[in-house]
Parts: C-alpha cells; sequence; structure tokens
C-alpha cells in the first residue's frame, strides 16, 4: 500500500483548490468505488459489500496494530505534522518562544546518540529516592512524587469538574497500578493466551530492571507481579467502572483513613500539594482503597520498592537508549499488540512534542491546514443535526412529555466546539532543553500535572477543549455538555468539499450523531444540561430506555471478531448507543439537507445507499489477533467490522435502500431492532 506522506503544500493545496468547487460543477459522489465487492451481496454481508476488495488487498503495516480509515487519516494527519515541524525546525525562532521549544522537544527525542550515552542515568535520583524509603511511612510522599512526575501509583488523583457541581473542580481518586491491559490477564487462569502474556510479562519485567543494573532482578520482577495482582483483583471492572452514580462517592480528606486505614493519607495530601487546596475528594472506586491497604499493610516494604521501581523504569523507557526501547517495544509492541516492528524514530518524536505542548503545535496546525470556509460550512451541518435530533425527541414513542422536556433542554444547551479553540493554553512556565530529553519529558509531565492541580479552588473553565485540533478522533464530555470535533478530522475521506453531501453525511456526519447521541447513551444520558449527575428522568421512562438498551448488550455480546474472544456488550453499551442512535439521526439529518429534493444517483447509488457505504467505509480496518483481544478486553469501542455491520441492521431505512428481505444473512425482525433515539 502507498503510504507517502503529503508535503504541506501538496496538502494545502488540495485542500484550497477542493474548497474552491464551482456551484456548477457536477458533484462527485466521494464514494470509494473501488473497494465494493461485485462477488458479495449486500444483503449476505454488508460490510463485505463495501470493504471486501480491500480488506483483500490490504495488508498491516508492519509497525501498526490496526490498520484502516481511521489510521490512514491520522497518517495524513502525521505527515502534516511533520512537515510542520521541518518548518519549525529550520526557523525556531527566539529563545523561550513556543516554536523553540517545539524545536528542543523533537531535537531531544531524535538525539539518539545523547540518549544512549546516557543510559539509565537520567533514572538514577528517582531510584534513589525509592531505595532510600525506611519504611511504610515514606510511601505516602513517595507516591505524591511520582505522580507528579506522570508516573502510575495504584491509585490516581486529578482535577477535574465536579459532576454534582460542574462550576467548580474537584479532586478525583481512582484505582490504577496496572501494567497489563485490563485486570482479565492478571484473573483469568482459564485463557491460554492470556496466562503466556503473563508469563511474558514477568520475563518483560526482569530484563528492564536488570538492564537498570538490579542485580536480583528475577526475584524482584516476581515481587512486581505478585504486587499488580493483589491490585487487579481489588479493582472494579470496567462495565462497573462505566457507573457515575457508583462512582461518585465524595469524602472528607480526614476520613480517608476509613476506607484505607494502613496509608497515610494527610502525609500524601500534604505532600501531593493537595491540602488545603481541597478538603475532600471524589473515590471513584472505595472497594479498591480497600484492598489497597490491605496490599500496604500485607506486602514488604522491598516488594513494594520493586513495584515502584519498576513503574519508574517502565514509565521512562520509551525515551531512554536505544537498547532499552527495542526491548520495551518488544512487550509493549509485539506481546500485547502483535506489532513486528516499531513505528520510525521521527514518529514516535512527533507524537512526544505533540502530547508535550499540544496547543502550540496545534496553532501553527490550524494555521497552515484548516481552510477558513470549512468551520463555518461543518458548523451548518451540526446545526442541521441539532434539528433533526430535536424533531427525534419529539416523536419518540417510548418517552413521556416531562422527560421529553428535559431532553430538549440539555439538546438545547450542548455546546459545539468546531475546528480549534477560541484560546490557547500558556507555556511559558515549561523549560525545555535541546539534547536532554529525560528532562523534557519531566518537565512536560510537572507543567502539566502542576496545571491540572491549580485548578482546585477556581471555577470550571467551560471553553477548555479535550481534545487538540491536530488530533484525529471526536469526543463528547458529559461535565460540559460538549462535543469536540477538531480540525484533523475535517478532511478527506471524512470531509470532502468536492463530494455531494451523502458521503459527507456518512463519514462526518456519523460522528456529530455519535457524540451529540453520547449526551444520551446509558452514561451521559444521567448527567442534565449542565453537566451534573442528576437524575432527570421518570421512573417509567428510564425503564423503557433500559429495556432497549439490553436488546444492544445481547446484539453485540454475540460477536467474536476473534475465535473464543466475544465483544461485552455491556463496556461497549455507550459505544454501540452513539453509532446507532447517531446513525439513523446522520439518515434524518441528512433527509433534512435536501430541502425535499431528491438526492441524485451517482455511480449507480442513491443518496441513502450512498450515506450507508460511506458509514461503512469509515470504519473499514484490520487488527492483529493480539491487539483485537486486547481492544475486547479494555476498549469501549467494538472493532471497526461490527460497528459497521451491527450499526446498519438496526436501521430501518439500510433495509429499504438494499432491499433487505426475511432469510437474508444482514437481516433483523423488526422487534430486535435497537435505535435508542
Amino acid at each position: 500500500m502507498n503510504r507517502s506522506l503529503i508535503s504541506a503544500a501538496c496538502c494545502a493545496m488540495l485542500l484550497l483548490a477542493s474548497s474552491s468547487l464551482s456551484a456548477q460543477e457536477a458533484p462527485v459522489s466521494g464514494i470509494d468505488v473501488k473497494t465494493l465487492d461485485p462477488a458479495v451481496r449486500p444483503q449476505d454481508d454488508f460490510y463485505g459489500y463495501v470493504n471486501g476488495i480491500w480488506t483483500r488487498n490490504t495488508e498491516i503495516p508492519a509497525d501498526k496494530s490496526t490498520w484502516g480509515t481511521y489510521i490512514e487519516l491520522r497518517e495524513t494527519a502525521q505527515g502534516q505534522l511533520r512537515a510542520l515541524i521541518d518548518a519549525t525546525l529550520k526557523n525556531p525562532g527566539k529563545a523561550g518562544s513556543e516554536t523553540h521549544k517545539i524545536a528542543d522537544l523533537y531535537t531531544s527525542f531524535m538525539d539518539q546518540k545523547a540518549r544512549d550515552a546516557a543510559g539509565f542515568k537520567p533514572l538514577r535520583a528517582d531510584l534513589a529516592r525509592v531505595a532510600a524509603a525506611r519504611d511504610k511511612q515514606d510511601l505516602p510522599a513517595l507516591f505524591a512524587y511520582l505522580q507528579r512526575n506522570g508516573i502510575q501509583t495504584p491509585f490516581s488523583a486529578g482535577v477535574s469538574p465536579d459532576a454534582q457541581d460542574t462550576e467548580q473542580y474537584t479532586l478525583n481518586i481512582g484505582q490504577s497500578g496496572l501494567g497489563l491491559p485490563d485486570r482479565d490477564y492478571y484473573l483469568k487462569d482459564d485463557d491460554a493466551k492470556l496466562k503466556a502474556v503473563r508469563a511474558q510479562y514477568l520475563t518483560h519485567i526482569a530484563t528492564l530492571l536488570g538492564m537498570s543494573g538490579d542485580q536480583n532482578a528475577a526475584a524482584h520482577a516476581a515481587q512486581v507481579l505478585d504486587l499488580e495482582t493483589r491490585l487487579a483483583q481489588a479493582q472494579w471492572t470496567r462495565v462497573q467502572m462505566r457507573d457515575p452514580v457508583k462512582s461518585y462517592n465524595r469524602v472528607a480528606f480526614d476520613k480517608f483513613s476509613e476506607l484505607a486505614p494502613a496509608f497515610d493519607w494527610k502525609a500524601y495530601f500534604a505532600a501531593a500539594g493537595l491540602a488545603p487546596k481541597a478538603s475532600s475528594a471524589v473515590v471513584r472506586q472505595p472497594s479498591f482503597l480497600g484492598g489497597f491497604s490491605t496490599a500496604v499493610a500485607e506486602v514488604p516494604l522491598e516488594a513494594w520498592k520493586s513495584y515502584l521501581n519498576w513503574r519508574i523504569i517502565e514509565s521512562y523507557a520509551s525515551y531512554l537508549d536505544s537498547a532499552t526501547v527495542k526491548q520495551r517495544f518488544a512487550f509493549e509492541g509485539t506481546v500485547l499488540r502483535g506489532v513486528p516492528q516499531n513505528e520510525p524514530q521521527w514518529q514516535l518524536a512527533l507524537r512526544f512534542t505533540d502530547g508535550a505542548v499540544s496547543d502550540a503545535v496545534g496553532k501553527l496546525y490550524v494555521k497552515m491546514y484548516l481552510p477558513p470556509e470549512t468551520k463555518p460550512r461543518v458548523m451548518a451541518m451540526f446545526n442541521n443535526f441539532v434539528a433533526s435530533f430535536k424533531d427525534g425527541i419529539d416523536k419518540l414513542d417510548w418517552m413521556g412529555p416531562e422527560t421529553k422536556k428535559e431532553a430538549q433542554a440539555k439538546l438545547a444547551a450542548l455546546k459545539p466546539n468546531i475546528a480549534y479553540p477560541d484560546k490557547w493554553r500558556d507555556y511559558s512556565a515549561l523549560k525545555t532543553r535541546p539534547h536532554d530529553l529525560v528532562a523534557n519529558v519531566r518537565a512536560a509531565r510537572l507543567w502539566s500535572r502542576q496545571r491540572n492541580i491549580d485548578k482546585l479552588g477556581k471555577p470550571v473553565d467551560r471553553e477548555e477543549w479535550s481534545m487538540t485540533p491536530q488530533t484525529v478522533n471526536a469526543s463528547y464530555n458529559p461535565l460540559l455538555n460538549a462535543i469536540t470535533i477538531p480540525a484533523a478530522i475535517l478532511q478527506p475521506p471524512f470531509f470532502n468539499v468536492k463530494a455531494e453531501d451523502a458521503v459527507n453525511y456518512g463519514l462526518l456526519g456519523i460522528t456529530f450523531g455519535h457524540e451529540i447521541s453520547h449526551a444520551f447513551d446509558d452514561s451521559g444520558s444521567q448527567y442534565d444540561a449542565r453537566g451534573r449527575l442528576r437524575n432527570w428522568w421518570t421512573a417509567d421512562d428510564r425503564a423503557a430506555f433500559k429495556a432497549r438498551a439490553a436488546g444492544l448488550v445481547k446484539q453485540y455480546g454475540a460477536y467474536s471478531p476473534v475465535p473464543g474472544y466475544y465483544i461485552n456488550g455491556e463496556l461497549t453499551l455507550g459505544e454501540n448507543i452513539g453509532d446507532n442512535s447517531g446513525l439513523s439521526l446522520t439518515y434524518r439529518a441528512y433527509q433534512r439537507s435536501l430541502n425535499g429534493k431528491p438526492s441524485p444517483v451517482l455511480d449507480g447509488l442513491t443518496g441513502a445507499q450512498r450515506l450507508y457505504i460511506g458509514f461503512a467505509q469509515k470504519w473499514r480496518a484490520k487488527l492483529r489477533p493480539e491487539a483485537a483481544i486486547a481492544q475486547i478486553k479494555s476498549d469501549p469501542h467494538s472493532p471497526g467490522e461490527f460497528r459497521a455491520k451491527g450499526t446498519v441492521m438496526n436501521q430501518p431505512e439500510f433495509y429499504e435502500a438494499f432491499d433487505i428481505k426475511p432469510g437474508d444473512p444482514m437481516y433483523l425482525p423488526p422487534e430486535q431492532r435497537v435505535i435508542m433515539w
């Protein structure tokens, strides 16, 4: 497959040229007709019909765990960012400027000679800090120090809007501390694949500890795995964590000793700089803290030291010498995700730089790659979706007027963040160096942590974005009741100004439909118009909602992307609601955009057919088996094939568009089809 990168100039020219399409120029369908498989009937396998040729002819690149439309667009965005970085390296500006910091960060990552010469030396001070611990009373200060440096500990501590009062920020304490993707990797002894990964993880820990100079690495690695297994046993499942009500437990600082008496919380809150900024926190998984406390009481200090040493080494392994990077990738990339080859260094450097100063990069990205007319057109599309959703609420036959009124209020208050934020983060306090990568990693982490903690005691900033403009993704934030659609997703193949609207609705519009629907999925629907965790439903309406949701849980729970591994219908419920309700909304919004006029037939396809084909092309993807298993265990998103296939089977208009009849494999009886909104 041709994966050549598009230059900055070419990208800009392509976008600007497409945006200047004459109103008289004949529209194009935008469908990638070359991937349609004439040997497959859409009635038999719609995903195979749309993507069969692509699937047969596409190999997953050696440095990727998955490949598909989303990843292709991310590669395009990476190429755009690389051109942007290259231009910045040639003209970094004055010392201390944002562009100079971008150059410092990227250069330090690419300076492999300096990294190889340093080896583990940049971590010696942190490892010595752990070694100096005299007893378990030193753990709270150690945890606080490591958290400030972005290093994982058994629990996380971060600041976000308070779900009970979204005008104020609150501290959240949640479970953490595992090195494998999910607790099942530690606890499922009846799963041979997961047991094998666990054994390889033990070897990996011992290898990296040994490379750091640990003379008793094998024994210390066993201590690490034993301790992480203890933590896994105490952790909530990912399904349990999706319940926002059970995950909201306000606890005063002086009451934490009742949840976890073996840990000195007063010392921790002081060392972490959280007291006196706050006097309480929301505990996400209270019972986990009990299990954590038991581990503090029962596990010897030396085992805790082994665990913390491992957390330090694992946290920085990607930024050290070549041998360490190679060993980390051998496990994290190959064992966990089945990827045989690491990504090129420039791509890793780019990801690090982008993550460290995302808004500084974002400003340059928007200036270089976003045509000014894109945002207004996309905003008009969004407004069409909101109007269609509003009509849909009024027409619901399972919801009463009282709940409908609340739903309409929430929809009216929904905030769209389109393309880029109105204000950017200030990086003036971040200090960078051109040839010291670990120092830059630490500086960026400290800056980010302090920025987060400094929010305590301040009113919530509702203008803050949770994604950057250069991110190929989208999101819904229930606490702010806001969706974010970044600039990078507003380009081909997801958005094509040359194409007739059907494909733009099927590829980009579904993103609007999906994210709007998240405001009303099983979790998002428990938050009101201001993002407060509040029950605004009547009992009968909530019962009707749950009954419909149970149908989606059952449907997706029957899909098996890897033999023996089934999608968790409860874990993926929110995303599946987003897909199914979102696609229904997309169809209605597209029909609304026609203003009563018939859609043209292009490439021999009706508008409805192009919309559904565009939707299925959006989700075309190939995954390595290891990556698919990790996704099934830890990701609330269903794999792409089932997002496409399962979703269309619930859409009444899909049956009409492709003449789906009883007996066809793509047919679901009407009583089994589920669309929540």
